[in-house]
Formats: C-alpha cells, sequence, structure tokens
C-alpha cells in the first residue's frame, strides 16, 4: 500500500534503518521528514541528550546552523524584489567597510602583499559565495590571513555587534578577486549585515516578520524562550577516531538569549534554531514557487533563479568544497544544486542544505519531495556522514509509482 506515492512498508524501513544508529549509540536521537504528494510523513527515534531518558520529539528544537544560509538568501531575494537591493549592484553604497579592496597576491603571502580588486563586491558575489572570502579548507594557522582573522576575532559570536563585524573583515584584504572563485560561508554572514542595512531593521527583526510569520515557523529563531529551552536537544562532537561523543559546552547557556552578532551564515554558536515542520514550512514556500497557504512570499522566477546552478565552469574549476564537489552540483542563491544525477537519491534539479551540527534539507521538484533530518551530532567532515547517506537512500527507495 502506498500514500502519496510511498510505499508504506518501505517508510517503516527509514524508521529501522535511522533507529540502528541510536542503538549504535552514533547519535542519541533522529527526527526524519518525507513530504510527497501532500502527505508528510514524520519520526523520532531517541533521546534529547546522550544517556538522557527524555524522548527526542518530532517538535525537538535543532540548531540548524548553515541551514541558515538558504534562510538569509531568500531574505534577501525580498529585499531584491522591493528594488532596496540590486543584483549587481556594488555593495559600497550600504557596506563601505567593504569598499576599495585589496586582494592578496598569493593565498600563502603575507596579509600586506596585496593588489587591487579588478571590482567591487556584489550583491550577487554575496549570493553565490564568490565575493572572494570565505573558509579554507586547512588547518587554522596554515595561511598568515587564517592568522590574522584569528587574530580579529571574526568567527560569531565574539564580535560585540554585527556593525563591528564588518568592520573588522574590512580590514582584511580579500584572498581572491570578486567573482573568481566560490570560497564557503562568509558571504552570508555579509549578506546578513547588508540585510539589516537594507531594511533598516535588526537582522533577526526582518527575518521573522518577513518570513518567520507569515511561514508560520514559530520555533524557528536565534534564541530559544525559557518556557522552550526543555526541548532543546544538546549537540555533541564526534571523536573522527572512536566515534566518541563529546557535549558541547554551550548546550543551553549561550541560546538563552539573543546574540549580539546573529548569523547569516549559521555559525554553530549564532545560527538559527528550529524544528523539523519549522523547515519544512520554508522548504515547502519554495517548492511552490514562493508560495505559502496562498501568500506569496516570493516570486517564481526569483525562485527559479535562486534554485539554478549560478556558478561559471571557470569558477568551479578553481573551487570545490571537497574533491569533485562541483562535477555533479552547482551553487544557486545560498543552497546547492544537483547538476548531474550520480545517486538515486539525488536527481538533477534537486536543491537544498545541510547543517554542520548534524541536519540535512533536500526538495527535488522532479519527485515532487522534500527530506529533512535533524540529529545532535556534529559532522567531522564536509562530506555527509552515513546516517545523511543512509535516510536518502531508503527515502527514495520508498517512492512506489
Amino acid at each position: 500500500m502506498s500514500v502519496g506515492g510511498l510505499s508504506k512498508e518501505r517508510l517503516a524501513r527509514v524508521g529501522e534503518v535511522m533507529g540502528g544508529y541510536v542503538e549504535r549509540d552514533e547519535v542519541p536521537g533522529v527526527v526524519t521528514l518525507i513530504a510527497r504528494g501532500g502527505e508528510v510523513h514524520a519520526g523520532a527515534a531517541g533521546t534529547m541528550a546522550a544517556g538522557g531518558s527524555d524522548p527526542i520529539r518530532r517538535d525537538t528544537l535543532f540548531r540548524v546552523t548553515s541551514m541558515t544560509k538558504p534562510v538569509t538568501a531568500v531574505a534577501a531575494m525580498i529585499l531584491v524584489e522591493e528594488c532596496r537591493l540590486r543584483l549587481d549592484e556594488p555593495v559600497d553604497r550600504l557596506l563601505p567597510e567593504l569598499s576599495g579592496r585589496r586582494v592578496l597576491r598569493r593565498l600563502d603571502g603575507p596579509v600586506e602583499d596585496t593588489v587591487p580588486a579588478t571590482r567591487p563586491i556584489t550583491v550577487r558575489d554575496l549570493l553565490t559565495f564568490t565575493m572572494g572570502f570565505g573558509a579554507i579548507l586547512a588547518p587554522p594557522g596554515t595561511y598568515p590571513i587564517q592568522k590574522a582573522s584569528e587574530k580579529l576575532s571574526l568567527a560569531p559570536p565574539d564580535p560585540p555587534t554585527s556593525d563591528e563585524w564588518i568592520r573588522r573583515l574590512g580590514t582584511l584584504p580579500l584572498m581572491h578577486q570578486p567573482g573568481e572563485k566560490w570560497m564557503y560561508s562568509t558571504s552570508a554572514d555579509v549578506l546578513g549585515v547588508l540585510i539589516a542595512r537594507a531594511s533598516g531593521q535588526p537582522f533577526e527583526t526582518f527575518l521573522r516578520e518577513r518570513l518567520f510569520e507569515p511561514l508560520d515557523m514559530t520555533d524557528t529563531s536565534f534564541a530559544v524562550p525559557a518556557v522552550k529551552l526543555g526541548r532543546l536537544a544538546a549537540a555533541y562532537w564526534p571523536d573522527p577516531a572512536t566515534g566518541a561523543l563529546a557535549p558541547d559546552d554551550s548546550h543551553q547557556g549561550r541560546w538563552s538569549r539573543p546574540p549580539a552578532f546573529p548569523s547569516g551564515a549559521g555559525d554553530p554558536q549564532a545560527g538559527l534554531i528550529s524544528t523539523v515542520d519549522d523547515y519544512l514550512a520554508f522548504a515547502q514556500m519554495l517548492q511552490a514557487g514562493g508560495i505559502h497557504r496562498g501568500q506569496r512570499i516570493l516570486s517564481r522566477p526569483s525562485v527559479e533563479t535562486m534554485t539554478t546552478d549560478q556558478l561559471t565552469p571557470a569558477q568551479k574549476a578553481v573551487s570545490g568544497f571537497w574533491p569533485g564537489y562541483f562535477d555533479s552540483r552547482g551553487w544557486g542563491f545560498g543552497l546547492s544544486v544537483v547538476t548531474r544525477r550520480d545517486h538515486p537519491a539525488a536527481p538533477v534539479g534537486t536543491f537544498g542544505w545541510d547543517g554542520g551540527w548534524g541536519t540535512i534539507w533536500r526538495s527535488d521538484p522532479h519527485e515532487d519531495m522534500i527530506t529533512i533530518l535533524m540529529t545532535q551530532v556534529a559532522w567531522t567532515s564536509p562530506n555527509p556522514p552515513n546516517i545523511c547517506l543512509d535516510f536518502w537512500t531508503t527515502a527514495y527507495r520508498a517512492i512506489d509509482d
């Protein structure tokens, strides 16, 4: 028997496989959600904390970290539609701290050895992560620019305000010329500051009024009210060698108050908190071309632009999240897009993104399907861990038409 084009028997297998990760103590708990054909199938297994007795539930709160990035991109596109931002406009008008950029002559060279930027940073650069500054997948301190960044305490939530963060960032040179190379993460934090200045509101206020309230995302925010703290799942760092789970020391204290610098990139200590159903509402809005329950949040053309690969072959040739990543993936605005099917669970056109604390989201327009997985265990590599791969595999195996 099938419901919404999904086999009930094979859907049960999703729960069995995910439950196995709990039984083997690889994750304390897990929440899954598969939506297709107007039907939503959710499951939960395990506990809120390792060794605890409180069961994890469908309404458990998780740190979705980098799944904040697509939310930030949608917020920016709302302002683009209102002509308060323009895709190919330099950000200098609202972010004068980033005007007159200098660029490192060599990534491994001294931070003083620079050349002028060939052009300003644009809003498009921020949305496509090609501003020329971002994460370097190398041990801390490998390059002088890493040391300079660490000295300025650029990682949220250390800066006292978003204005101070952008000021500090503006004192550093870019790592690459604007538009030259895809680099992860920093662009989304810059975008959060830009959204605040373009809207004339704090970033978190704009998100709440223009996205979370219209989408009925009542449990999504940068902080957790006292009455909801008991629903916040613990979080853990796994030992890469043994798999042993070490608890994060900021489990509830930091999340009980808003961060001074809410991270548009979803920094692990200053990103969004959400639930599987709240994030489903966001995903369904994009799947529906920008509409939620009859209310238009974003235009269909904007959604189609966001979910189309925006990177050029030249940009992909010098970029990469891990080796071979861009062989079958691209980057739209704030999210990943599948460009070549290399797995049964990755049809061309599928889009979404992941959170480094163990959360994933994918929307598949071809199958009219949304998959969301939430756990409390951080990734140890940019490559999705086995629990993610097995979730996608079993979810797509349940398709029955």
